[in-house]
């Protein structure tokens, strides 16, 4: 697990949280795994581009919001 992964998820998580849904509404949302979505959370997977515009899609945000943080 890589610190950008950990971080990635801890935004999307933050931004899932600021929207109120669980993790199964934004899975499905996406056409992704609940699963899959907590593994991303969790900094456990290394997504690729098309599920990060998948879940950036299903929450009405940029990706670019994915990555605010400092490196």
């Amino acid at each position: 697990m890589t610190t950008v992964q950990r971080e990635f998820g801890n935004r999307l998580r933050e931004i899932r949280q600021e929207q109120c849904f669980t993790q199964e509404e934004l899975a499905h949302r996406a056409g992704l795994n609940r699963t899959y979505v907590g593994d991303i959370e969790r900094g456990e997977k290394n997504l690729t581009l098309v599920s990060m515009k998948r879940l950036a899609k299903a929450l009405g945000v940029n990706i670019r919001d994915f990555f605010d943080w400092e490196l």
